[in-house]
């Protein structure tokens, strides 16, 4: 794929945010600060139902004992009415909270997104670990996970809110009894604690396991066709299976903790209120309790069952949504794969590598001038990959020896803008994307239909638009998935000469057609890149013998180290390794 495009004028990615949250307990409290307007108003009119529902078995037995008992049908029309209010204020009260509430929820799991995504596009890339379906999990299915802090906090507010108008109640009616309720309910709770840690392993094991799935599947959808040719279709799905069930595994591990946890906090709830009610009756059996008392102590311990399992989901949710901000937190403060500078290219941009030493590549010398067109030839593909990690910028400057130079400037002290707008790196797994020809072509500035045109012919691609009724708005489907390994290669190409980089560097673009179109190809790369004002330099890394034989010179690179530098012809009747590797 391209590593640095060119086409529109780039902009540098602004440093990160200076409320970036760097650990799950910043995360939480910039969620919480960010939403609080509809934060705060969802805990006031969920708290106010919860009040409100508290209150009904209080309003029950004040009107057994004002106005059943005694008989009075004044103070029983008054009562009717307060019940009737309170049953207003107890539905709207919660539809609205719920609405401020569920909006606050899915704003934070949008920034959430946005965030996360906007890290995985950073133009300075991310060294965070993750492979790609992992981070696409964490951009989606974390973001939302993470966001459900906003629900557990409106909800753990509201139901402590219920319990305290409950205890207070309580407390009224008669006070051991009210301070048996307030020891009980926090002793439950602090119990309750210990299964919800298992809670947040399973459910990040959980998470992780279901990532490995998607970035699997993900890689083997995009590779289908490949391990189709190669008869390693069955070998990929058993593989997939494999980790398909290690994410069921974990789904039925989470599930079950979350069961019990379930079912714990169900039946201790139980048990408890089991326990205040049996007191309540004895006291009213003993003459302490009127009819009334004994009506709002049994209600509002059938009510109080309500607020303690809400706090055990409470903390259900907590265990959740921190296995997932754990998760975004790591992708989010991941360090950057670049580190560019802040200098500009200054002189021509000419190409040095000086004595350079990466990875499996030892002292090479090679430079790249502006008009030229140079091969290179590795006979190790690793030697490859640290060459165009080395010229994209990739490359960490610690682990680099000698000197890489564009312009004259070391490489890494380049800034992003910069390298951007000099250097492509068009990789051999190039990446295109749903729409058209034209979408998958057009990067940046609009170019009219010649140019495309002329893109298309020099990558002997002409024939995707005119073997198709729809020209250049042919439909390329997800991944190209429509289009066969050639035409994507070509395509590819033919995008990255239209860009017209000073310095364009390819990878093996010939790998996937056959001898005629790599000739075809070979040709209208050279007469697209040289001779051209302002010259433009093109770095091809390939083994095509009809690529290097347009090169100037071909560079060829053995056991990482410069072999012999000539031209193809020369190289072809002198050197062993370049004719093992180019007329095999």
């Amino acid at each position: 794929m391209s590593t640095l495009a060119v086409s529109a004028p780039p902009t540098e990615r602004p440093r990160p945010l200076s409320d970036t949250p760097t650990t799950v307990r910043e995360l939480r409290g910039r969620t919480l600060r960010r939403n609080r307007a509809h934060v705060a108003a969802g805990v006031a009119l969920l708290s106010l139902h919860q009040v409100a529902e508290a209150l009904v078995p209080v309003a029950i037995g004040l009107t057994i004992d004002w106005a059943v008992v005694p008989g009075d049908a004044r103070a029983l029309t008054v009562c009717v009415v307060g019940m009737g209010l309170l049953f207003t204020v107890l539905a709207l009260a919660y539809r609205t909270g719920a609405r401020f509430t569920l909006r606050a929820m899915e704003n934070e799991a949008h920034l959430l997104r946005v965030e996360a995504a906007r890290r995985a596009l950073d133009p300075r890339g991310e060294r965070s670990g993750l492979r790609v379906g992992e981070v696409l999990s964490v951009a989606t299915s974390d973001a939302e996970q993470a966001a459900q802090y906003v629900r557990a906090w409106s909800v753990a507010i509201a139901v402590v809110t219920a319990i305290v108008v409950t205890t207070v109640a309580l407390l009224a009616v008669d006070v051991p009894l009210g301070v048996g309720v307030l020891v009980g309910v926090p002793l439950l709770m602090f119990l309750l604690r210990f299964p919800a840690a298992r809670i947040t392993r399973r459910s990040e094991a959980k998470q992780a396991t279901a990532a490995r799935a998607t970035a699997l599947a993900s890689d083997l959808v995009g590779g289908l066709r490949v391990l189709m040719g190669i008869g390693a279709r069955a070998a990929a799905a058993d593989r997939y299976r494999l980790a398909s069930a290690d994410a069921l595994d974990a789904s039925v591990g989470a599930a079950a903790s979350n069961g019990l946890y379930r079912g714990l906090v169900t039946a201790a709830s139980a048990v408890f209120l089991a326990g205040v009610a049996g007191v309540a009756g004895w006291m009213a059996l003993n003459g302490r309790l009127t009819v009334g008392e004994l009506v709002i102590v049994i209600g509002l311990a059938q009510f109080l069952a309500e607020p303690v399992q809400g706090l055990g989901m409470v903390g259900q949710m907590f265990a959740t949504a921190k296995a997932s901000a754990q998760r975004l937190v790591r992708l989010l403060n991941a360090p950057d794969a670049l580190t560019p500078g802040d200098r500009p290219c200054e002189g021509e941009p000419v190409v040095a590598l000086s004595k350079v030493g990466y990875r499996t590549l030892r002292e090479v010398d090679l430079e790249l001038r502006p008009g030229e067109l140079v091969g290179v030839l590795t006979t190790d593909p690793r030697d490859a990959e640290a060459l165009l990690e080395l010229l994209s910028g990739r490359a960490e400057p610690g682990r680099m020896s000698g000197t890489l130079t564009l312009g004259g400037v070391p490489m890494h002290e380049l800034g992003l803008e910069a390298l951007r707008g000099t250097v492509l790196v068009e990789d051999h797994g190039s990446a295109l994307f749903e729409g058209t020809l034209r979408s998958n072509l057009v990067t940046g500035a609009e170019a009219d239909d010649e140019r495309l045109m002329e893109a298309l012919r020099s990558a002997a691609a002409q024939d995707l638009v005119s073997g198709h009724h729809d020209g250049l708005d042919r439909p390329v489907a997800d991944r190209a998935a429509n289009l066969s390994g050639g035409q994507r290669q070509r395509l590819a190409l033919a995008r990255a000469l239209l860009a017209d980089p000073p310095v364009l560097v390819l990878h093996d673009p010939t790998t996937a057609v056959d001898a005629v179109t790599e000739e075809a190809i070979a040709q209208g790369v050279r007469a697209a890149r040289t001779g051209r004002d302002p010259a433009r330099a093109t770095l091809v890394i390939a083994g095509s013998p009809a690529l290097l034989a347009r090169a100037d010179r071909v560079v060829v690179i053995v056991e990482g180290r410069v072999h012999r530098t000539g031209t193809h012809t020369t190289l072809t009747e002198q050197d062993r390794h370049y004719r093992e590797v180019v007329l095999r």
